[in-house]
Order: C-alpha cells, then structure tokens, then sequence
C-alpha cells in the first residue's frame, strides 16, 4: 500500500481545520438540541462523508475552541452507562458565525470550483 503524498496530508490538514469547525456549528444547529462529543462524532461521520477522517478525537480540541470564543455553551450531565457527559449547544453567536462562515465556505468553493473547472480531468 502507498503511503499518501506528505504535501497532500498537508494541505488535507490545513483545509480540516475549518471545514470541522464549520460542520460542528452545523450540526448542533440542525440538531435543535445539546448533543454530546460522541453522537455528534457520529452524526459526522454518517452526514459529514469524511469531515473528521476518522479522528474523534480531534473532535473535543475543536468544541473547547469553539465554547471559548463564546459560539456554543456546555454543561455536564450524569451517564448511567458511565462517566458523566458534556453537552453541547449552539448560541446565539454561534448560529451568526454559522450564517457568516458559511456564507464565506460558499464563496470560496464557487471561486475555487471556477479555477479548477476544466483544469482537472
């Protein structure tokens, strides 16, 4: 088996960062909802077609970051199947952040897609 081109893991990493960042804040919208790491890990996984790349665990860095800059709200609530659980909603600013980023997502995919569009076979 090949080992993936390091310049394309590169620049699969920096375009992730984002992109996770955008899709969690749509998820938990569409959600309605507090959801917790692993179920929105899930709801990734079956709707997001690679979003995380199978990595959970880049996941809860992303929410923190997220919770910090004010866009979602946490609290903890006890499991009965183990350990207590963080869930996770979206605010106000998060649902301005969503509109506002995808909006720009939008953008730059259309101006990207007009510079690819006949380059690539």
């Amino acid at each position: 088996m090949n080992e993936p081109d390091p310049q394309l893991r590169k620049f699969q990493k920096e375009l992730s960062t984002g992109t996770v960042s955008l899709a969690l804040l749509a998820v938990l919208a569409a959600a309605g909802e507090p959801m917790y790491g692993y179920q929105i890990a899930k709801r990734l996984e079956r709707d997001g077609e690679g979003v995380l790349s199978g990595k959970q665990s880049a996941l809860y860095p992303v929410l923190r970051n997220l919770q910090a800059a004010g866009l979602l709200d946490s609290h903890v609530e006890p499991s009965v199947s183990g350990p207590p659980r963080r869930y996770y909603r979206i605010t106000d600013a998060g649902h301005r952040a969503l509109r506002d980023w995808a909006a720009a997502w939008r953008a730059t995919r259309d101006s990207v897609d007009s510079v690819l569009e006949g380059l690539i076979p």
